[in-house]
């Protein structure tokens, strides 16, 4: 995958922090990533972004992204993607909108990109 340097300066910026840097696939879901394949990932991640924080205001924001089963909840947490305000504070992409087509193939670029650099690291 070819990462822009919008997408890298983010990923940097967000393993600074101690609470993002925390979060790893774990054998569960790189067996799952395995299986399905990265193109069907990258299919989840545009359709759960689009679903569970796309609206203006979506349904229990702040609490809609579970912590575990699925490798791109996991990744929108580590990403700051989980809610509007990681977004908002994360990607200065206010709350209050729809999100558009472009920042929702932004926040499913960043997600891949960081899903493919934690498949590079040993489990």
């Amino acid at each position: 995958m070819i990462v822009d340097d919008r997408i890298r300066e983010r990923l940097s910026a967000l393993k600074r922090s101690d609470f993002r840097s925390k979060f790893r696939l774990g054998n569960r879901e790189r067996a799952y990533i395995a299986e399905k394949g990265l193109d069907t990932i990258r299919r989840h991640a545009a359709e759960m972004l689009a679903d569970r924080v796309g609206p203006a205001e979506p349904k229990n924001d702040g609490r809609q992204t579970p912590m575990r089963g699925h490798p791109v909840f996991i990744a929108q947490h580590a990403t700051g993607t989980c809610c509007r305000g990681c977004i908002e504070k994360w990607h200065g992409i206010p709350r209050g909108t729809p999100l558009t087509p472009n920042e929702l193939h932004y926040l499913t670029d960043l997600i891949m990109a960081w899903i493919e650099t934690e498949l590079e690291r040993e489990s």
